[in-house]
């Protein structure tokens, strides 16, 4: 059965939002992971684990409990490579999805700039996080979910 895991210390709360409103609609189980106490509505569908402060924790535990065919909800790019090689799939909060065609040039181009703002040079972060972004994300995510609910129904 499918299971939607939310790398949630970072994720805009609107997404999160979406994804509250996702896992009633589809009765699908939806956990946020964080290293901070997270209060959610209150769903049969929806479950927090804090885990302990420190260095991809939370990204640890997501890639501990996952099964395959999971979809994890992360802008790390290294977790989403960790999601796709455990048979996962990864999606983007501005609804892109991390696939095995485009996992590598992600990881090269992150640690890129990693080692260019190691030696002093200034980069800009993202662009701001917009309607564009949060529309992207619910086409994707209906998406994957009637797909998902297809296959259930054809193999169920």
């Amino acid at each position: 059965m499918l299971r939607i895991w939310v790398d949630a210390d970072a994720c805009p709360v609107v997404i999160k939002e979406m994804l509250y409103r996702a896992a009633e609609r589809a009765k699908v189980e939806t956990t946020f992971v964080a290293n901070k106490l997270l209060r959610l509505p209150p769903s049969p569908y929806l479950k927090a684990i804090q885990v302990g402060q420190g260095f991809d924790v939370a990204d640890n535990k997501i890639v501990q409990e996952l099964n395959i065919g999971d979809l994890v909800i992360t802008a790390d790019i290294p977790l989403a490579a960790e999601v796709i090689a455990k048979s996962g799939h990864a999606l983007n909060p501005r609804g892109e999805f991390y696939s095995l065609e485009n996992i590598q040039e992600r990881l090269s181009m992150r640690n890129f700039m990693e080692e260019l703002r190691a030696s002093g040079v200034e980069t800009s972060g993202p662009n701001a996080f917009n309607a564009a972004d949060r529309k992207a994300f619910a086409a994707q995510l209906d998406q994957f979910l009637a797909k998902a609910r297809n296959r259930h129904l054809t193999l169920g």
